[in-house]
């Protein structure tokens, strides 16, 4: 009796409840009204990914035509008794027999040679310039094994004399600057027009991709090892590189989801945008490497994660894994024959940079160096000898590509610079001589077809401010 009670009683109150509620006629209960979604900025649009444009503007220039010269067109071509003809800050015509337009500059360069600007893929000009005083060291960012949040570019001082020299004593036009290797991902690298401006902005090349600079074997390790942190060795340094891709991989999908669907703005972290930008195949790896078995890990760690390395640079033991380096499409920037300085450059030959040509590698040669780059023309001569030493054929004008083509191949600037190509720009050397002799001096210097040096002219010997008032001033010896 008491059960059917307590059922009444329940049922009562259920309509009560519902008589109530019909008797409130339209009325509905309140809701809480959601926030707006907010709208997809699209994909890339989330944030700036060019937050310090390039302010680059050409020197002016006038329309040119060398005459009577050996070229080297950058692309393996060679052209006897050839004319190089640019206007406009680009290459117009290169050949036999060119005519000049009216009021054009006429330069015969009977006995001379004309190339393409050199581009050193490797230098750390500007981060490290001279005078080479702790006051001015800004290349390393040695205090954590990833800072992939650093810029090279923040570090660079226009005024280092290095700029000049490497222009008037290399023929260098182009330099990619990256920062230090005393970390696993050191930072972004910045690629350069090798004119005098008074900003890093000012001669950043337009449009060129940015870099990943990363380091693998001996430095990382001793750096952190040395303060009893990690890594301290190869396979911490492969540990804390995974973890990092890891966290990358999340942020990435994070920033893909909200630039395509709206929603809430993830977090930045701006080491994790540089990240992101390689796996989006924004970013270009170039990873400081020497040891055949460290490039072949890192590449599977690429495939791992996604991504690609780009160029191995120093690469002292490229010459091993030809053949893996072809199939990755992955590039190789050497010395001629600077190893054994310490155990991971011990294995080193001098016919690495030709072993690799043969094999049908992307390879360059580069400096690393300050006064290396004044000199790199030299260096692709003695990595000829020691190829044709071995048997290794390559012609003079197809190891210029070692100088221009590939490194601008692997910068992603091939299709604006690195070759003598109508519509490109008109980056140009005459040699006073074959550029491939030790003998030889960059006689002029054109960048964007503006006449930056003159070796017969001391008014047009590059001099930085800094320089200004001291003995030695536009010293190029």
């Amino acid at each position: 009796m008491a059960i059917r009670g307590l059922w009444a009683a329940t049922a009562l109150a259920g309509a009560l409840v519902l008589g109530g509620c019909a008797s409130k006629g339209d009325e509905r209960p309140q809701t809480v009204s959601a926030k707006p979604k907010a709208p997809a900025p699209g994909r890339g649009k989330g944030y700036s990914h060019d937050p310090f444009p390039s302010t680059y503007r050409a020197y002016p220039g006038v329309a040119t035509l060398v005459t009577n010269v050996t070229v080297y067109d950058g692309e393996g071509g060679r052209i006897e008794r050839g004319s190089v003809l640019f206007a406009d800050g680009k290459v117009v015509g290169i050949g036999q027999g060119l005519t000049a337009p009216a009021g054009a500059t006429v330069i015969d360069g009977t006995g001379k040679w004309v190339t393409p600007g050199i581009i050193d893929i490797h230098s750390h000009l500007g981060d490290y310039p001279s005078p080479g005083v702790q006051a001015l060291s800004d290349g390393n960012e040695a205090t954590d094994p990833v800072t992939a949040d650093v810029w090279a570019e923040h570090s660079v001082w226009p005024q280092d004399p290095g700029f000049g020299r490497a222009l008037a004593n290399g023929g260098v036009t182009t330099l990619q600057i990256l920062p230090g290797s005393a970390n696993l991902f050191g930072g972004r690298s910045v690629v350069l027009k090798n004119v005098y401006a008074r900003t890093m902005q000012g001669m950043k090349f337009p449009g060129a991709p940015y870099g990943l600079k990363m380091a693998c074997g001996e430095n990382p390790k001793r750096v952190y090892g040395s303060k009893g942190r990690k890594p301290a060795t190869r396979m911490g340094n492969v540990a804390v590189d995974r973890q990092t891709w890891a966290k990358a991989a999340d942020y990435r999908r994070k920033w893909d989801r909200y630039e395509d669907q709206g929603g809430d703005e993830p977090s930045r972290d701006i080491a994790m945008d540089t990240l992101r930008g390689v796996l989006s195949g924004e970013i270009r790896v170039q990873n400081h490497c020497y040891r055949a078995d460290e490039m072949a890990i890192v590449m599977d760690m690429a495939k791992e994660f996604g991504y690609k390395v780009t160029a191995f640079h120093h690469a002292v033991e490229a010459y091993k894994i030809g053949d893996l380096l072809k199939q990755n499409d992955t590039c190789a920037a050497v010395w001629a024959d600077w190893y054994g300085f310490k155990m991971e450059s011990y294995d080193g030959i001098g016919e690495n940079l030709a072993l690799l040509h043969k094999a049908g590698a992307c390879v360059m040669i580069h400096s690393d160096d300050a006064n290396g780059i004044q000199r790199l023309n030299q260096e692709v001569a003695k990595a000829l000898a020691a190829g044709r030493r071995a048997g290794i054929e390559v012609s003079d004008a197809a190891a210029w590509r070692w100088l221009s083509l590939a490194p601008a191949k692997a910068l992603g600037i091939d299709d604006r610079t690195g070759s003598l190509k109508p519509g490109k720009m008109a980056d140009v050397v005459l040699w006073n001589g074959d550029p491939l002799s030790i003998y030889t001096r960059p006689e002029k210097v054109w960048v964007d077809g503006a006449l930056l040096y003159d070796a017969n002219d001391p008014k047009r010997r590059p001099v930085s401010d800094f320089e200004l008032g001291q003995p030695g001033e536009g010293d190029v010896k």
